[in-house]
Parts: structure tokens; C-alpha cells; sequence
């Protein structure tokens, strides 16, 4: 898979799995904007890129502003004369229970994630219908936005707004031949490892032994650099057809999450009154309520 000559920027490119996004397109031939708010992590990144050969600078700033996303862009076009690819993977933790969490709590996550996603994402698209090449977005989502997640008010609804905007944007941006897709990924990262369940296994895993089977395929776990080949995929002509879709990519594990659809109805003449609802309800849409939140793991019985 060749993306030589194509020139793209990850958001949170220094670590995890932004990292093995950034090292996955230059491996394939793209130059890679690399942006951290750690000018140290960054410019690792970089050197941990250029010495496997790749074409790599940092780029840093917080994302979320509109100057912020243009700098970006900027970056990419001043060193490499044009942009194709962005991959908006910058996003920050502040979990904590509805009650206890604050406005700051909120808007942080909500800033970085949802709206630092929209503002890159709107300067990438002008700059590539300007171009008139084409070109490929690539949000970053989570299990959360797709089911919920306890303690996770703030990055659930981030998540899951970007998927929809992923959807939205894929239809806005057709015509300019821009594919826009959300993925999905599940790893060992710094957002992972403190998931009771997989704690042992990510420990062992720093000690240098393999994930368990049961982990890769079962539970699509895996390690960052699992996830990375999507982002080249979806970056290169095999993939011009792919839009507006939510994928999934951990372990051993490729997914492809649904659409949310209706999936029962029921029909009363004139329209429903409360009794009406409350007499038809656990017969017919009532009967099977859908689940909410992240499966909890299934581990080997010991």
C-alpha cells in the first residue's frame, strides 16, 4: 500500500495510539505532521519516525481552536505542499459520576475531543477541496460513544458526536471526494490499562509477554500498533469507496458497528394516549430493551 507523495497530520501523534498512526503512514510512504501539546513527545515521535525512514515534523499545540486547526494545516502545506490526510485522534481524560462532575470537567474533554475534531477537521476540508485531489479524514472514536460508559458523561458524548459528524461529513463531502470514516479502537493504552479486567494482562504485556488469544479475538484487544494498519487503508485508493462508517480494529479483531436504526415499531389509531403506551409497551417495542455500556470482559475461568 502506497501512499507516497501524500502529506497527513495526526492529532495526539506522540503517544499510543496516535503514535502507531503517525508511524503506520510514514511506514507507507506519507509525511506525517506528528502534533502533541508535549514538544518533547513530539519531537521523540519525530526522531522515533525519521530513524525507521519515514518523513516526519511536530506541530505543537492543544487542539480545539480554529487557530490551533489552521496551524496544522499550514504546517502541512509550508513543509510538504499539500495535505490529504487527517486523522483527529487528540483527546484527554476527566472522568468522574454526573453529580460530581464540573462545567470544567465537561467543557475540557468536550474541547479537545468533539470540537477540536470539527475545527481540524473543517480546515483539512478546505484546504482539500481547494486542492481538488481528494482526500481522507479519519475521527477517532471509542466503545463509549457507541454504548456508554460509566464515569464517562463528558468523553462518552464526545465520542459519540464524532461518529455522527463522521457520518454527516461523509455525505457533505462526497462530491469533493473525501472520504470521512470514524474508527473505532480498542488497546492497551494509557485510557485502557486502568479497566480492572485488563490490568494484569497490559502489566504482563510491558514485561514483554504476548496478549492471550481470548484478548485478541474475543474482546478485540490488542496493542496500539494493532490498530495502526486501518488508518493507512482508509488513507489509500482501495479505500475510495469507504465513507461514512464507524470501524472497529483491535487485536485480531475487525468490525463494522451499525448505524443506530429503529428496529421495532408498534402503530395505535388516532396516535398513543399514556394508558395506550402503557398497555402496549411490554408487548411490542417494550418486550427486549437494548443494553447499555461496554460488555465487561469474558475471561477464562480459572
Amino acid at each position: 500500500m502506497d501512499l507516497t507523495g501524500k502529506a497527513a497530520v495526526v492529532t495526539g501523534g506522540g503517544r499510543g495510539l496516535g503514535l502507531s498512526y503517525a508511524h503506520a503512514l510514514a511506514a507507507h510512504g506519507a509525511s506525517v505532521v506528528v502534533n502533541d501539546v508535549d514538544e518533547a513527545v513530539a519531537e521523540a515521535a519525530v526522531k522515533s519516525i525519521r530513524e525507521a525512514g519515514g518523513t516526519a515534523v511536530a506541530e505543537v499545540v492543544p487542539v480545539g481552536t480554529a487557530e490551533a486547526a489552521d496551524r496544522l494545516v499550514a504546517r502541512a502545506v509550508s513543509e510538504f505542499g499539500r495535505l490529504d490526510v487527517l486523522v483527529t485522534n487528540a483527546g484527554i481524560l476527566r472522568d468522574k459520576v454526573l453529580w460530581k462532575m464540573t462545567d470544567d470537567d465537561f467543557d475540557a474533554v468536550v474541547t479537545t475531543h468533539l470540537k477540536g475534531t470539527f475545527t481540524c477537521a473543517r480546515a483539512a476540508a478546505v484546504r482539500m477541496r481547494e486542492q481538488g485531489e481528494g482526500g481522507t479524514l479519519v475521527l477517532v472514536g471509542s466503545p463509549a460513544g457507541q454504548r456508554g460508559n460509566f464515569g464517562q458523561t463528558n468523553y462518552a458524548a464526545a465520542k459519540a458526536g464524532i461518529v455522527s459528524m463522521a457520518r454527516t461529513w461523509s455525505m457533505e463531502l462526497a462530491r469533493a471526494n473525501i472520504t470521512v470514516n470514524a474508527i473505532v479502537p480498542v488497546a492497551a493504552t494509557a485510557m485502557t490499562e486502568t479497566i480492572p479486567a485488563f490490568a494484569p494482562y497490559v502489566e504482563a504485556l510491558r514485561g514483554g509477554e504476548p496478549l492471550p488469544s481470548f484478548l485478541r479475538k474475543g474482546e478485540g484487544f490488542g496493542t496500539p500498533e494493532d490498530c495502526a494498519a486501518l488508518v493507512p487503508f482508509l488513507a489509500s485508493e482501495a479505500a475510495r469507496s469507504v465513507t461514512g462508517q464507524a470501524i472497529g480494529i483491535g487485536g485480531d479483531r475487525l468490525t463494522l458497528w451499525s448505524h443506530p436504526q429503529e428496529i421495532k415499531s408498534a402503530y395505535a389509531d388516532g396516535g398513543w394516549t399514556p394508558d395506550t403506551l402503557a398497555e402496549a409497551w411490554p408487548t411490542s417495542v417494550g418486550a427486549e430493551l437494548q443494553t447499555v455500556g461496554i460488555p465487561a470482559p469474558k475471561l477464562p475461568e480459572a
